[in-house]
């Protein structure tokens, strides 16, 4: 099983925080998104990828090789082949739920400080991204926050590491790196703090990587 992936990417983040969590082994691919324009737009990766982003997971079975691309995706798909540790809770309501708060990161923060974006508002609309991110990242992870308060135990979901906690770390570390404050975030923060102490967090974290740069 191999993994391309891109040390500072979140979505890439996520899958392997939950592929350390269920004690999958994988074999590390970089792609640099930054190297000679990034190597995502070339036409190796393009063909792994349509959608030139990372993660993509690619496997044999049954002598074909498949090829998932999208990190929800691939989380779910290995929560099936590997069932122990769930990501996913059993309770359709919860398991629900677990969806929504990953969602709320998947689809309402990052897409819009995805590397692309921030490209464009630069280079194509002369604009300055710092507000731009603040904004929408800040809107997002108070929604986070509200909605987490409603479900949160030792994690984001009870007390079992779900689909949402493998969200929620590298998005706080986004917000961080983007000057986000997270004050009114406690939630949030406390269950944080209790995944940075898992050996899933200190596996998957970017500067563990092998490309990963100072």
């Amino acid at each position: 099983m191999k993994l391309y992936n891109y040390w500072r990417s979140s979505a890439s983040w996520r899958v392997r925080f939950g592929l350390a969590h269920k004690g999958v082994p994988y074999t590390y691919v970089p792609v640099s998104l930054v190297k000679d324009g990034g190597e995502q737009h070339g036409d190796a990766y393009r063909a792994l990828n349509a959608m030139a982003q990372v993660p993509t997971l690619e496997f044999e079975d049954g002598g074909t090789t498949h090829r998932i691309g999208q990190s929800l995706a691939i989380l779910e798909f290995v929560d099936e082949r590997h069932p122990a540790r769930p990501l996913l809770p059993r309770d359709p309501v919860i398991r629900a739920r677990t969806r929504q708060l990953a969602e709320i990161v998947n689809a309402g923060i990052q897409p819009l400080q995805n590397l692309e974006v921030l490209r464009y508002l630069r280079d194509d609309l002369h604009a300055d991204p710092a507000p731009w991110l603040k904004h929408f990242i800040g809107r997002g992870i108070l929604a986070l926050e509200a909605e987490a308060k409603l479900t949160a135990g030792a994690f984001l979901v009870g007390d079992d590491v779900s689909l949402a906690d493998c969200c929620l770390v590298p998005q706080l570390y986004a917000c961080r790196r983007f000057g986000v404050d997270l004050a009114a975030c406690p939630t949030l923060l406390a269950v944080e703090a209790r995944l940075q102490s898992l050996d899933a967090y200190a596996v998957s974290r970017p500067e563990a990587q092998p490309d990963a740069q100072p």
